[in-house]
């Protein structure tokens, strides 16, 4: 089979699932509206929770940044593309949160992928949840440690696995808040679980940090200090980029061997200007007011959702997944609600597993009440 035939047909096969992806050029795509040219949706599919995207404090301050340093790093941080504005962005983001030391990538998948590759070696073991995240799952498939995978959320299951002989190492690995189904882990149970068996406990909490508890994420609320957090930037913060929060050492380390730390170049340095304000936003009184608004939108949606009889997930986040089951009706009834306005994202196998397509439903703070009301209104529409 050659090259393009191989192509031809895995193309021809996703279509045939209805499962190919498509790209949507926007005018704006976080925030309440999602624009197109002089069309807009109410946008039910951003992850900006808190609404920070649009945010004129923030806006303002990357403008200074830029004025102040430029477009761009101009290089690896391990070059000329570390600035004092990143050295204060992970000095305020370790104080924040609780940590020695703080070290910024470019996204969260490059931070997931760099403390995995750097961290395990042969005769290692990864213990991953089940659903994490696919950026962690295939940094643990890549590297030469052992992979065994946990059902979700189970904490027997996880003992059992942590129990077994080891030569080297034991890292778990989980999410906060899982991005498919919204539903949050038990990290109190997972933390102690993994500490009786000497491992390590990696989390990465892109989907919690800035919208659990005080903002400080999921770990946080839950009272657990794993050794290695990931935090990342394109959710509650509204902007894009991640951070590893770890100890002296474990900064140190990945400071010589975290390769797409060494070998990307740096975020810019206004956009750790922007960062650095998102972060105050979100630790202030507007944050904790933010995160209470967003608290009244998740719990008006579930209680109309599931009077209408549509079938979520146990999710308490921004997170709301509304499973349909197969791809057809799923794209079927995300096209439908559109037509009255509101914009959804279906999501399909492989994503997640087969029968299990649905809609992702995000809330954010800069919904109304009326968005809610005119979300439950079009999908009992849809579902008589």
């Amino acid at each position: 089979m050659s090259w393009q035939q191989k192509i031809d047909d895995s193309l021809m096969q996703r279509r045939a699932a209805q499962a190919l992806r498509v790209r949507l050029p926007v005018s704006q795509g976080a925030g309440r509206w999602l624009r197109q040219g002089d069309a807009r949706w109410l946008n039910f599919s951003s992850n900006d929770y808190l609404g920070l995207s649009q945010h004129p404090q923030i806006v303002a301050a990357w403008q200074q940044g830029a004025s102040q340093y430029g477009t761009g790093s101009g290089g690896s941080g391990h070059v000329t593309g570390y600035s004092v504005a990143h050295q204060a962005l992970e000095a305020a983001l370790a104080d924040r949160l609780g940590y020695p030391r703080a070290l910024l990538f470019i996204s969260g998948f490059a931070a997931n992928q760099a403390t995995i590759a750097a961290l395990l070696h042969k005769g290692d073991r990864i213990i991953a949840d089940r659903l994490s995240h696919a950026s962690l799952l295939e940094a643990a498939s890549l590297s030469p440690a052992e992979l065994r995978r946990f059902t979700h959320n189970d904490g027997e299951h996880l003992q059992t696995l942590l129990a077994k002989p080891v030569a080297g190492q034991q890292l778990v690995v989980t999410e906060g808040i899982f991005s498919m189904d919204g539903d949050s882990a038990p990290l109190a149970d997972i933390a102690a679980r993994t500490r009786s068996a000497n491992g390590w406990l990696m989390v990465d909490d892109a989907h919690g940090i800035g919208v659990c508890g005080d903002g400080r994420g999921s770990c946080a609320a839950q009272g657990v200090k794993p050794e290695l957090l990931v935090v990342t930037f394109g959710k509650a913060f509204g902007l894009s980029g991640a951070a590893v929060l770890c100890s002296d050492s474990v900064a140190e380390y990945l400071l010589q061997f975290a390769r797409h730390l060494i070998y990307s170049t740096a975020m810019p340095p206004a956009q750790a200007v922007a960062l650095q304000t998102a972060l105050a936003v979100v630790m202030s009184e507007e944050g904790d007011a933010r995160r209470e608004t967003l608290r009244q939108h998740i719990g008006r949606f579930r209680q109309g959702a599931q009077q209408l009889g549509w079938r979520l997930t146990s999710s308490e986040s921004a997170i709301q997944p509304l499973i349909v089951g197969e791809n057809a009706p799923t794209l079927a009834l995300a096209e439908r609600l559109r037509q009255q306005g509101c914009w959804l994202s279906a999501i399909r196998p492989p994503t997640v597993p087969a029968g299990t397509a649905r809609l992702r439903i995000t809330l954010t703070a800069a919904h109304l009440q009326d968005d809610i009301d005119r979300l439950l209104e079009v999908l009992d529409a849809a579902g008589r």
